[in-house]
């Protein structure tokens, strides 16, 4: 190797030095992980998308580029007072000023920000194509201008008093603003989209008057009652988006849930109108669209859906708009129901659309998902701190001019001493330094009494140049005040925010319409009275209340339910269709529906098997059905079972009833829940059994127990006794007992004395061989009424007034005819006045808080669930 090296250390085979080969040499190599070297690079990419590009400042609303050609359009003194100026000026300045990127997407964000279908407040005025809500794109930017908008002075207002930060541009030729001072709350007002690495931003705009409403609720709490607004304050205020586009706006729950959490959905709709035509034709005018929907694709959409046949029934489609507003029309064929055609429309084109809110914003250059309070929080806060560097840039140019006319004063007042002072010195230094030595002026002072003029020594100019002395004193204490006292401050805020609404602020242009799905069930179905029927194998069925008329006693009755074979009418109940209707079940299990979730049928039909509308097990029956209003404290469900065995359990303890039931009462193996109440300390208890015997307690014998609890003895029975019903003291002054063939008759409560529970009771009824068994009783008064159902499903209704009063131990008499093998199975009690035959209520009133109240008092105590099984009658159907 040294034989083939030269003097000078070169190879002579390769030409090459030593230096290549020098090891030192090997370190310009660098082993890089790409992994590693990927993931850093694209943050960094990630990280300049989202900070410098795609999603906007909270303070101003403004993503970099829109920023920037405001910023340069200000710096061209392009304002809305001078003439237009071409868009390839605005952009080229902006991109060689401050945004070094493709002149395309600066004219673009240029074009959206003139756009008022895409602005509710547009911050440029063009004056040119820029497009229009078909989606056809702007004319290129050498046929355009542009100059700003009224509104948008608003945005750059006070920008050169120092309100704002300044950095160099990308070649530090010059400065650009960090963020504008932005009187305006343009992140709200104007709204937003963009999409970044990993996230996304979509702010709907909204309305100028509603925002700064909001903003002055949030100052006024803070002046006045020195606290934080809370958002619920806000809602009121804010609804709902406003587009510019207008369109209705289903509902405020999308819009309220994306205002508390930041994240949320709306429905739009269009605007739309029938219109009658000849011939019976009629035909769907839109003139308002949802948000950013293209006009031109939605005809095209409809127009395809006719085509496929997807949509039958439209005969024209043609485009009607023109510069007074937006006209599609859509022409029906004779024998189509405009509104299904329209409900067709919304759902498969874009006359229906959704928005999804997304409110995300930088916060000190960090992206945050925010909430409506936060939003207007961070708002307020920049306008605080603009507000306060513009008052302390106004003050300190007051100071500096009122510091000049001190010394102009101090001249004035010592003229002659001054122009011979001057007219002494050789120069204006020596000049100055004489004054500043001779006064104690300062060098600025000195400056200005040399260059004073000769026409200030007039009396006039002395005059004017004290009272602007005096006026600067007053300025200068109210600047200095504004920034010694914070709710001072807000109230400049608040001043200048309202001219800004009273001068730009507009009405809504988007209705805020009903949303279906806002709506329970319960919203949509009118709160009437209303039957609920169920027959012995299962079957129930709601009814209006006005199938039934008044008839006399003795009367044969009018169809009821159709029942199948071996079947018959167990529980009839009047109630209210909002109202909860408990099922409690012969295993001691209580189911809740509405009352309206029960199907409603025709008196005559069967109606709907309960296992379609309960969970219940196979050997489960209803025995027990109660409405309830309302689940209060104070109240109780009271039970009694087949075996003579009570409970009371507080009725709160059954407000969140599960679909599949809760357990109300532990059983025995051979015992059934039959009947339950809701009552009151002060209630008193009766119970009959099928033997005729009753007991008579009070309520507050028995303590209150949990749901599980198996409960205590009621009433001590004999072998082949056994409960048929209950009532309570409050529900009338007389029990009405009647028997399984029809016989029946009134008692007086005050015949049978009170006892303490577990007692066998006393003789309520004389039972014998032509009245069968008790199977059902009721407290009455006179003008209550009852209806009777009968095994073969007929129905009878009577005045109770018709009804002799008679002694415990009697029989009573015949209360309805019937058929030969018919029995009576269950009565139910009503109140009601009949007026030529038609029904209407006596004491129903709109308030329905009375009417359900409880099983005492007003309508619930009369229209009281009737829940008399009759065992007997359902262990023989059983069999």
């Amino acid at each position: 190797m040294a034989e083939n090296e030269n003097k000078n250390g070169q190879n002579p085979e390769n030409g090459l030095t030593d230096d290549v080969f020098d090891k030192s040499s090997i370190d310009r190599i660098h082993d890089v992980d790409l992994k590693k070297t990927m993931e850093n690079s694209y943050i960094d990419y990630a990280m300049s998308v989202i900070a410098s590009r795609a999603i906007p400042d909270v303070r101003d609303g403004l993503k970099p580029v829109q920023r920037r050609v405001l910023y340069s359009m200000v710096e061209l003194n392009n304002g809305p007072d001078k003439p237009h100026r071409k868009c390839a000026r605005i952009v080229g300045d902006t991109m060689g000023k401050f945004h070094p990127h493709g002149d395309s997407s600066i004219y673009g964000a240029l074009v959206y920000m003139a756009q008022e279908w895409n602005m509710r407040y547009p911050l440029i005025d063009g004056h040119g194509n820029f497009g229009s809500v078909d989606g056809d794109g702007a004319a290129a930017m050498r046929y355009t201008e542009a100059r700003l908008s009224k509104i948008s002075m608003e945005m750059v207002a006070d920008i050169n008093k120092d309100t704002v930060d300044f950095i160099p541009n990308f070649d530090e030729t010059e400065k650009e603003p960090t963020v504008l001072p932005s009187r305006i709350p343009n992140l709200l007002v104007n709204g937003t989209t963009g999409i970044a690495v990993g996230m996304a931003t979509n702010i709907p705009p909204h309305n100028l008057r509603e925002v700064i409403r909001a903003i002055d609720k949030i100052i006024d709490n803070k002046i006045e009652e020195d606290r934080d607004t809370d958002i619920d304050e806000l809602l009121p205020i804010i609804k709902a988006p406003d587009f510019p586009t207008g369109g209705i706006i289903l509902g405020t729950r999308g819009a309220e849930e994306a205002y508390r959490t930041g994240r949320g959905k709306i429905i739009c709709r269009a605007v739309t109108d029938i219109e009658p035509m000849q011939n019976g034709k009629n035909r769907i005018v839109v003139t308002e669209l949802p948000y950013m929907v293209n006009k031109a694709k939605l005809i095209e959409k409809i127009a395809d859906l006719v085509k496929n046949k997807r949509i039958d029934g439209i005969t024209a489609l043609r485009d009607e708009s023109d510069r007074e507003g937006m006209r599609v029309v859509i022409e029906l064929r004779h024998d189509v129901n405009p509104s299904i055609m329209l409900n067709k429309l919304f759902k498969h084109t874009e006359l229906q659309s959704s928005f999804g809110i997304i409110m995300l914003a930088l916060v000190k250059n960090e992206p945050k998902v925010l909430s409506l309070d936060k939003m207007l929080h961070y708002y307020l806060e920049h306008q605080e701190e603009v507000v306060t560097r513009r008052t302390q840039y106004d003050l300190g140019k007051a100071e500096e001019r009122n510091h000049i006319l001190e010394g102009l004063l101090i001249a004035l007042d010592n003229i002659d001493e001054v122009i011979k002072i001057i007219r002494g010195s050789e120069t204006v230094a020596i000049a100055k330094e004489q004054l500043i030595s001779r006064f104690g002026l300062s060098e600025a002072q000195a400056q200005a009494i040399v260059d004073m003029r000769l026409r200030t020594l007039t009396g006039l100019e002395r005059d004017k140049i004290e009272a602007e002395h005096q006026e600067l004193l007053k300025k200068i204490a109210e600047l200095k005040a504004i920034l010694a006292d914070k709710k001072l401050l807000l109230g400049v805020i608040k001043k200048e925010i309202d001219e800004v609404a009273d001068k730009y602020g507009d009405d809504r242009k988007s209705q805020i319409g009903h949303d279906d799905s806002e709506f329970e069930d319960e919203d949509l179905i009118p709160n009437v009275n209303t039957v609920i029927a169920m027959t012995s194998v299962g079957y129930i069925k709601r009814m209006a209340i006005d199938n039934f008329k008044t008839q006399n006693r003795g009367g044969h009755g009018i169809k009821g339910i159709n029942t199948i074979d071996g079947d018959y009418v167990t529980d009839l109940l009047m109630t209210t269709t909002h109202n909860n209707v408990m099922f409690f079940t012969n295993k001691g299990r209580v189911y809740k529906l509405k009352a309206y979730q029960i199907p409603e049928a025709s008196r005559t039909s069967r109606g709907t098997a309960i296992v379609n509308l309960l969970q219940l097990s196979p050997e489960e029956k209803i025995t027990a059905i109660i409405p309830v209003k309302n689940f209060d404290e104070g109240k109780n469900l009271f039970m009694v079972t087949k075996k003579g065995t009570v409970k009371k359990t507080r009725i709160e303890e059954f407000s969140n009833v599960r679909k599949n039931g809760l357990n109300a009462i532990t059983l025995e193996d051979d015992d059934e829940l039959i009947e339950v109440k809701t009552t009151t300390e002060g209630s008193e208890i009766f119970i009959v059994s099928k033997n005729g015997m009753c007991i008579r307690f009070k309520e507050t014998d028995v303590r209150a127990m949990g749901r599980g609890a198996q409960g205590v003895r009621g009433m001590m029975l004999d072998e082949d006794d056994e409960i048929v019903g209950m009532q309570t003291d409050a529900q009338g002054s007389s029990l009405l007992i009647v028997s399984a063939n029809g016989y029946g008759k009134r008692t007086v409560l005050g015949e049978f004395k009170t006892q303490h529970r577990g007692g066998k009771g006393l003789k309520c009824y004389r039972i014998i061989e032509k009245t069968g068994p008790v199977i059902g009783v009721k407290a009455v008064n006179d003008d209550h009424e009852i209806m009777m159902i009968t095994d073969a499903g007929t129905i009878i209704q009577i005045q109770m007034k018709d009804v002799s009063v008679y002694s415990r131990i009697t029989s009573g008499v015949k209360l309805i005819k019937l058929d030969e093998g018919a029995q009576v199975v269950s009565i139910a009690k009503v109140r009601e006045k009949v007026s030529d035959g038609n029904r209407e209520l006596d004491d129903v009133e709109e308030n329905t808080d009375e009417l359900m109240d409880e099983n005492v008092n007003n309508f619930e105590e009369d229209a009281d669930e009737i829940s008399e099984s009759d065992t007997e009658s359902e262990e023989n159907t059983e069999e």
